[in-house]
């Protein structure tokens, strides 16, 4: 599976927890970067971030047999993190996304919205 299409199934994973304010960031151009994609949604609570890293894992292992390489954040539900290697996705309680401005670290990245 491309990191394209890993991305897609993750999109679809977030969309499923109605995941808000989703955006696909294509790293790929820029030196250094050290994945290909960040896909970066924002969630209401905490359970509803659990749910929707718990979402993208279903759905990208139903499409590719594939477990992620490594999983952070889950004990303290403000930013879970779920890393494919080539795609990491960034699942953040909105005061936390606002926080940490991902977006604005990375301004060189093409951003893509998505909802």
């Amino acid at each position: 599976m491309t990191a394209e299409e890993l991305s897609r199934v993750i999109i679809k994973g977030m969309e499923e927890k109605k995941a808000s304010n989703i955006v696909l960031m294509d790293l790929r151009d820029i030196d250094q970067s050290m994945t290909d994609f960040f896909v970066i949604c924002s969630g209401s609570s905490n359970t509803q971030i659990d749910a929707i890293s718990q979402s993208i894992e279903e759905e990208v292992s139903k499409a590719n047999k594939e477990q992620p390489w490594k999983s952070e954040g889950k004990a303290n539900g403000q930013w879970i993190l779920i890393d494919y290697v080539n795609v990491v996705a960034h699942i953040f309680l909105e005061d936390s996304r606002r926080f940490y401005r991902l977006e604005d670290l990375w301004g060189d990245a093409k951003v893509t919205a998505i909802n």
